[in-house]
């Protein structure tokens, strides 16, 4: 059975105050980690120290939302994967969404950045989603081959066992609208069959694949229990350790249910 992901993605929200204050009581809950779930949290940069310095012992792992492509050097505003390892952080997050559409990133900006952060020794949880008009015109499965074909270019399946995809569709992020159950498991499985076809069918099985959008105790139960899930990459619901600890409790009922 695949370990779970439970992710928080923090976004531009919070002050250190409240980063920490929440960082704090995450350590508190989570000490050990749940039986066969993993716990990560991802800050905005400047909290990554402060965050860090909180969790550290506990089950919760530090993550980060983006990183540049290339090593230390003249590109002012940017962030390097050598400077997320030297705080503290696991894993990035590439591809993400609001990256990709508010920010301008191209799948190949996100393939740089992808192996550029494996390259340096950080996991990857690669993002990819279709928007509402991709899907309503069945376009959805075209969107996910093409973001992942150019995202893992160049990528073995060495270096990629080291990446978590996450299925995000666009239209549910952030609007209060959810996927349901059914829709989840059938872009993930499509997922799960790409990449089998890419690698192999071993790779595929041992591949985690998490659901991003609108996230909440409420509907996580149901969506962790699809075959397919194997955790969820959690926006607004992960800003309060109430709500971020009820999909983790979700997340432990649906894998006690899943045998």
């Amino acid at each position: 059975m695949r370990t779970l992901l439970i992710a928080g993605n923090w976004k531009m929200n919070l002050l250190r105050s409240s980063a920490v204050e929440l960082a704090q009581a995450l350590a508190n809950r989570f000490a050990q980690p749940p039986e066969g779930i993993e716990l990560l949290v991802c800050p905005p940069f400047p909290y990554l120290i402060p965050v860090h310095e909180v969790i550290a012992g506990s089950a919760v792992q530090l993550g980060a939302q983006t990183s540049y492509f290339e090593p230390p050097g003249a590109f002012t505003g940017e962030v390097a994967n050598e400077m997320l390892v030297d705080v503290g952080c696991r894993y990035v997050i590439q591809g993400h969404s609001e990256r990709r559409h508010v920010l301008g990133e191209s799948d190949t900006v996100v393939n740089r950045k992808v192996r550029a952060s494996l390259q340096r020794g950080l996991r990857v949880i690669l993002c990819v989603g279709e928007r509402l008009e991709e899907r309503q015109a069945g376009q959805t499965e075209q969107v996910l081959d093409r973001q992942l074909e150019t995202g893992l270019r160049e990528i073995d399946a060495a270096a990629a066992g080291n990446v978590v995809v996450a299925y995000e569709p666009v239209w549910a992020i952030g609007t209060g609208v959810v996927a349901t159950e059914q829709q989840a498991q059938s872009a993930h499985a499509h997922i799960r069959n790409w990449l089998a076809s890419r690698y192999n069918p071993e790779f595929a099985r041992a591949a985690r694949i998490l659901y991003g959008g609108s996230v909440k105790p409420q509907n996580a139960e149901g969506l962790l229990a699809q075959p397919d899930v194997d955790g969820a990459l959690v926006g607004g619901a992960s800003l309060k350790a109430d709500s971020f600890c009820g999909i983790v409790d979700a997340a432990v009922r649906a894998r006690a249910s899943a045998g």
